[in-house]
């Protein structure tokens, strides 16, 4: 079956870095577009991020453009986000799942993995 394990979540300071990771398994992964999801304490879960199976496109929700970026290596089957200048906004459990864009569908929707939670605070 379908299981996704993010692992790389932390407590940060603002302006620092993480990187998170995502092992997947039980599909084809190459042939999935991958996306990052976050969701904060009392919010909608958002849109971070996606890239293609191919890891040549890549797309970014604006509040993280240019600070957080989305990477692939499909021998691995693990999807990357490396996160810069991070900000205490970005304090959210940070999920992966195997879609392009907000909405997941079929079995993707029913297997969320246990997310990794990131803090960015002083």
């Amino acid at each position: 079956q379908v299981q996704l394990v993010e692992s790389g979540g932390g407590l940060v300071q603002p302006g620092g870095s993480l990187r998170l990771s995502c092992a997947a398994s039980g599909f084809t992964f190459s042939s999935y577009a991958m996306s990052w999801y976050r969701q904060a304490p009392g919010k909608e879960r958002e849109l971070v991020a996606s890239i293609t199976g191919t890891g040549g496109i890549t797309n970014y929700a604006d509040s993280v453009k240019g600070r957080f970026t989305i990477s692939r290596d499909n021998a691995k089957n693990t999807v990357y986000l490396q996160m810069n200048s991070l900000k205490p906004e970005d304090t959210a459990s940070y999920y992966c799942n195997a879609a392009w864009g907000p909405v997941v569908v079929g079995v993707f929707s029913r297997s969320w993995g246990q997310g990794t939670q990131v803090t960015v605070s002083s």
